[in-house]
């Protein structure tokens, strides 16, 4: 992995273990995404108003083909966050409505939930999921218990992001299904990080970021429907795409009310299919099992010095390229992040879950042993204190 870190763009005196928090683009994905910049900024009316749908067209079809998606399920949005408001501000949730999600979903997702459920008067129950993790039945009788016949739609993560826990999205999607209940998957950190088969997961709807593990442009993502939910979903922001314009959009209302939606800069978008080569370029799959590997001995090295035990109670495919590993209690988390930084030049965040504050490590095809002892000696430093 050492040959990858020239490039990226990051600053190469900081051992950057945070990945999962915004991802980084590599340098040739950057430059694509610039190119599209400049060539929107050459001929503006004739990128937006005459090339563009063919090129977001050609971009879906390339994000479809690695997702494995019909484009034509796919919209391209900025993130995961706009695209479960969207979701969720469509369904005309009410009084008697329940929504079942974990309480491990990330923070601005649930606070889409809580803020809309006292807006609107439907019950939004965040079920527990323990660390160490049970099995997968476990975990899905689990959250079914929260389960009602006032249920509408269940949400959860397929790999959660403040304890980086992957979860059984496709069995839950199955069960749910035959219970006629809805389901949304927030995938942020599952495009990229793990194999992806969309269509395979069965959800009515399924949003990932490809601004973090698949390396594109910040602002790159997507929301997938099925063909029999689409009909449901409403535009956040109402504008062209309400209703097509002959010649410019594309037809289908699913595309365009999210497509068409106002003037801004598609070159994020543009430039995910510039992601993907790179990834195909350079053998993802092998990447990814050398940064797993680099990443558990991490975990086991980071339990030695706290002496405190695994989150995961074992590696079965409980997490990937990030995880979590338990720290000991402390008065000031965030300030002890702050000092990491600044007195080690070590880039990783403080999770915090359940009263529990846990070590987040990301480990991309960027990151090399070095940054790993380097995060070790910062942490046996201050942990001495």
């Amino acid at each position: 992995m050492a040959s990858l870190k020239t490039l990226f763009l990051l600053d190469p005196s900081v051992a950057f273990l945070n990945h999962g928090s915004f991802g980084a683009a590599p340098r040739a994905v950057m430059e694509a995404y610039q190119s599209w910049q400049i060539r929107l900024e050459q001929r503006p009316i004739q990128f937006m108003d005459v090339e563009l749908p063919a090129l977001l067209a050609s971009a879906r079809a390339a994000l479809g083909a690695y997702l494995g998606a019909p484009a034509d399920d796919l919209v391209l949005v900025p993130n995961v966050t706009f695209a479960v408001n969207a979701v969720a501000r469509s369904l005309d949730l009410g009084p008697g409505d329940e929504i079942v999600g974990t309480d491990h979903e990330y923070g601005a997702c649930d606070r889409a939930w809580r803020f809309l459920s006292q807006k609107s008067g439907f019950r939004y129950v965040r079920q527990h999921i323990a660390l160490p993790r049970a099995s997968d039945a476990d975990i899905l009788e689990g959250l079914w218990q929260a389960v009602t016949p006032r249920t509408r739609l269940i949400f959860a993560s397929h790999i959660t992001s403040p304890t980086a826990l992957t979860l059984p999205v496709a069995a839950l999607c199955s069960r749910a299904r035959q219970a006629g209940i809805l389901t949304m998957i927030d995938g942020a950190h599952a495009p990229g990080q793990i194999p992806l088969d969309v269509a395979s997961v069965g959800a009515d709807f399924y949003t990932g970021n490809c601004h973090k593990w698949m390396m594109a442009p910040k602002g790159s993502a997507f929301l997938y429907a099925r063909p029999e939910v689409q009909a449901r979903l409403e535009p956040l922001v109402v504008s062209w795409g309400w209703q097509p314009v002959p010649g410019f959009t594309t037809g289908s209302p699913f595309l365009d009310i999210f497509q068409w939606g106002g003037t801004d800069d598609p070159s994020a978008s543009l430039a995910v299919p510039a992601a993907i080569d790179f990834m195909q370029q350079h053998d993802w799959p092998e990447v990814q099992l050398d940064c797993h590997q680099l990443l558990r001995e991490t975990l086991g090295r980071v339990s030695e010095l706290t002496g405190l035990p695994d989150a995961y109670g074992g590696d079965d495919g409980l997490y990937h390229q990030m995880a979590i590993a338990f720290l000991p209690d402390m008065a000031d988390p965030d300030g002890f992040k702050k000092r990491m930084y600044a007195e080690h030049l070590v880039e990783v965040p403080i999770t915090e879950w359940n009263d529990r504050r846990f070590l987040r490590v990301s480990i991309q095809g960027y990151n090399t042993q070095a940054d790993v002892e380097r995060l070790l000696e910062a942490l046996r430093s201050m942990l001495q204190r």
